[in-house]
C-alpha cells in the first residue's frame, strides 16, 4: 500500500515523501527575473514546509520574452551563481528544488505591445488579444536551443532537475493545439508533427544535461476547448512517446480553466468545468499513468490526504502536487503529517494574485 509519506526517487533524486510543490508564479523576482530577498523568503518557507520537492515558478528562457511581470529568469549565465545560493539554501533545509522553464507565446500579459512574440501561427489569442508572429524554422531551432541552454544553467545552478512547461496555454501548448497551430510544415498538421518541438526540446535538454539529471515535462491532459484543442488521446500518445525517450516524470494538469469564463461565454473555448472539485484531473492522470512506464505527477485540486491516498492506491500515479494551497500555507505538508484530517485554508478563490506579489488573500 502506498502512502503520501513514502520515500521514493526520480532518476536517482531521493524524495522524502510524495508531495511536490507545483510551479506557482510568485511575482517577486526583480524586473529582469533575478532573485530578490522577498523571493528567497518564499523558498525558505517552502523548503521548511515539508514537501519533498519544490518546482519553482516558471522562468523565462529568452531575455526578450517574459509573459508576466516579476517572474524568474534563466536566459543567460548571470543567473547561475545566485541560483546556486537559492538551491544551497533549499537543500540545507531538507528539500529538493526543480526549475520550471517556459516561453510564454501568445498567452502573455506583460509588455505585449513592445516586443515581438513568437507562436506556431499568427492566430490571435482571444484571452490576451495577442497575435504572435509565426515562427520560421530557424526561430524554432533558436527556441529549442534556448530551452536546452536553460536546462544546463539549471544544472550548473544546483537545481535537482528541470521541468519543461508544455501546458496552460503557453507557447509549447499552442504548438500542440490545431486551433493555434495552423502550420503546414513538419511542425504542424498531425498530432505527431505538432508535438515535434516539445520532443526536440526534451532531446536538447537531455543531451546538454546528461542522463543523470531529471528532466520533467508538464502537459495538459486536455485543453478542454470546444474545438481544435489538444485532446486527451493526443496527450496519452505524447506521454507514451516521452516515456519511450526516457522522460523522468510527467506532470499532468489541464487547460487554463482558472482564467476563463464559463464555456458559453468564452470566445476561445476554454472550459471551467473543474472549479470547486477535488483532484479534478485524477481520472485522466490515472489512465495516462496506467499506460506508460514513467512516473506521473497529479496537480489540480489536491486538498485532502484521504482522497490523494485513494488515488495513489487505485492507480500508478506516484506524486501529488499542490500550488495554491502551499501559497497559502507553505507548511501544509507538515500539518498533514501531524494531523491527517487537517483541512487546508485554501478554497481555490484565486484571490492570491496581486500587483505587489502573489500571496494568499488571507495574509493581507
Amino acid at each position: 500500500m502506498k502512502t503520501l509519506f513514502d520515500k521514493t526517487a526520480i532518476n536517482g533524486l531521493e524524495l522524502k515523501n510524495r508531495f511536490i510543490r507545483s510551479a506557482t508564479w510568485e511575482r517577486k523576482a526583480d524586473d529582469k527575473g533575478h532573485i530578490t530577498d522577498e523571493l528567497m523568503k518564499v523558498y525558505s518557507n517552502l523548503a521548511e514546509g515539508g514537501a519533498a520537492a519544490i518546482i519553482t515558478g516558471y522562468a523565462f528562457v529568452m531575455e526578450d520574452e517574459q509573459p508576466n511581470a516579476r517572474m524568474m529568469g534563466i536566459y543567460d549565465d548571470s543567473f547561475i551563481a545566485e541560483y546556486k545560493e537559492l538551491t544551497d539554501m533549499v537543500h540545507a533545509k531538507g528539500s529538493k528544488i526543480i526549475l520550471q522553464v517556459v516561453y510564454g507565446g501568445s498567452f502573455s500579459w506583460f509588455n505585449t505591445g513592445r516586443r515581438i512574440i513568437w507562436g506556431p501561427s499568427a492566430v490571435p489569442n482571444k484571452l490576451t488579444n495577442v497575435t504572435p508572429k509565426e515562427m520560421t524554422k530557424e526561430e524554432i531551432k533558436t527556441l529549442i536551443n534556448a530551452f536546452g541552454d536553460a536546462a544546463l544553467r539549471a544544472k550548473k545552478g544546483g537545481f535537482d532537475g528541470v521541468e519543461i512547461h508544455g501546458a496552460h496555454g503557453y507557447m509549447l501548448n499552442t504548438f500542440l493545439a490545431p486551433y493555434f497551430n495552423q502550420r503546414t510544415d513538419e511542425y504542424g498538421g498531425s498530432a505527431g508533427n505538432r508535438a515535434r518541438i516539445l520532443l526536440e526540446i526534451y532531446d536538447d535538454a537531455r543531451s546538454k544535461t546528461g542522463n543523470d539529471f531529471p528532466v520533467l515535462m508538464k502537459l495538459n491532459c486536455s485543453d478542454f476547448m470546444t474545438d481544435k484543442g489538444f485532446t486527451f488521446e493526443e496527450c496519452k500518445a505524447l506521454c507514451g512517446t516521452l516515456a519511450g525517450k526516457g522522460i523522468d516524470a510527467i506532470d499532468i494538469s489541464g487547460g487554463p480553466v482558472f482564467r476563463a469564463p464559463k464555456p458559453d461565454k468564452d470566445p476561445s473555448g476554454f472550459a471551467e468545468d473543474f472549479i470547486g472539485k477535488e483532484s479534478y484531473f485524477a481520472g485522466y492522470a490515472k489512465e495516462i499513468a496506467d499506460s506508460i512506464d514513467a512516473p506521473v505527477i497529479l496537480v489540480g485540486g489536491n486538498r485532502s490526504v484521504d482522497v490523494m491516498e485513494e488515488i495513489l492506491n487505485s492507480s500508478r500515479i506516484e506524486y501529488m502536487a499542490l500550488g495554491r494551497p502551499l501559497l497559502s500555507e507553505p507548511d501544509l505538508v507538515k500539518k498533514w503529517e501531524r494531523e491527517r484530517g487537517y483541512k487546508p485554508r485554501c478554497t481555490s478563490c484565486n484571490k492570491c494574485f496581486h500587483e505587489d506579489g502573489n500571496d494568499c488573500d488571507l495574509d493581507r
